[in-house]
């Protein structure tokens, strides 16, 4: 290939990652401009979908560029990539928890099926049972939370990091802006995923303003992930949940469970009445939509680690003239 067609296949290669970006940060916040649920699983799945593409995407380019054979282009790719993987387990190490919540919601669920009113043997078990429960997600949340606290500081300080010299970011033929610019999105992205099926502390992590002096080269992605990062941090501030996983399908089944359960404490203590067929409906209807909604959540992380794997071979593979 030619210099000059090397030139115009790489600024080609390199401006479509960089409205790629935009365009799928834009369709985020979108999302979360026109859902009622703020942190559902449907919107935690195009998080998920978006970091897949971006990687995707990230091969295209790493193809399309003029790079030398190996090189510390390579070196960063690969550290990127390692980062990412990291992050991603943890996430999935989250959403399994949550997994394992809604097969244990499912099985009391299963329990009360054709029921219409408790006795007290019945709701001392169904009350062990809820407790059980509930004190796994406690267990859950609190080990989520020390998880947490050491990833958001370091994931803020890429999102946060700016690069006012754009001689640095094209470097390789613009790969080393790419790079950049895949490092601040997606570890806005992971720290979406964090907050949503792990732990979210506060929203203090998404109050960083852009500095718009420092806007350069490919910057319509930073305005788009400002933007973003701002109605984060509104709906976490307007949703009034206490810390803890804030996954909107998670949050509607431990009400309904709180529920449940206030109402068989009842025929424990006072061996009051309580007829059970609603509130079993509710639950059924909660942890049905939890259970499938988070089997496909993990179908889609496990998708992402597959394309960071065939990521990192293809790149290799290439390097290796194979």
């Amino acid at each position: 290939m030619s210099s000059n067609s090397c030139t115009n296949s790489s600024s080609s290669s390199v401006n479509g990652f960089y409205n790629l970006l935009t365009k799928r940060l834009n369709a985020l916040h979108q999302s979360l401009v026109l859902s009622d649920n703020f942190m559902s699983i449907q919107f935690v799945s195009e998080v998920v979908s978006s970091l897949q593409s971006f990687q995707l995407q990230l091969i295209l380019v790493v193809q399309n560029l003029c790079l030398p054979i190996g090189g510390k282009w390579l070196d960063e790719y690969m550290d990127e990539s390692s980062r990412l993987w990291d992050v991603c387990h943890a996430v999935k190490s989250s959403i399994s928890g949550i997994e394992n919540y809604s097969s244990g919601g499912s099985n009391i669920v299963a329990s009360l099926d054709g029921f219409h009113h408790l006795n007290q043997e019945v709701s001392h078990q169904v009350l062990r049972s809820i407790y059980i429960g509930q004190r796994e997600v406690l267990a859950l949340e609190e080990e989520n939370k020390s998880m947490v606290e050491t990833r958001i500081q370091s994931l803020s300080q890429y999102i946060n990091n700016d690069i006012s010299l754009e001689s640095k970011l094209t470097e390789y033929n613009g790969f080393r802006g790419v790079l950049y610019a895949m490092r601040r999105v997606s570890s806005l992205l992971l720290m979406i995923l964090l907050n949503g099926v792990a732990y979210c502390l506060s929203s203090s992590c998404f109050d960083h303003q852009e500095n718009e002096e420092n806007l350069v080269f490919g910057s319509n992605f930073v305005v788009s992930m400002a933007t973003l990062k701002q109605k984060v941090g509104k709906e976490i501030d307007k949703s009034n949940v206490k810390p803890g996983i804030l996954l909107h399908e998670f949050q509607q089944a431990k009400v309904a469970m709180e529920e449940m359960k206030v109402g068989v404490e009842r025929v424990v203590v006072y061996g009051e009445g309580f007829e059970i067929e609603e509130k079993v409906e509710k639950l059924k209807s909660c942890f049905g939509l939890l259970k499938s909604g988070v089997e496909n959540l993990i179908g889609k992380v496990d998708d992402l680690f597959d394309e960071i794997v065939e990521g990192r071979k293809k790149i290799l593979d290439m390097c290796s003239h194979k």
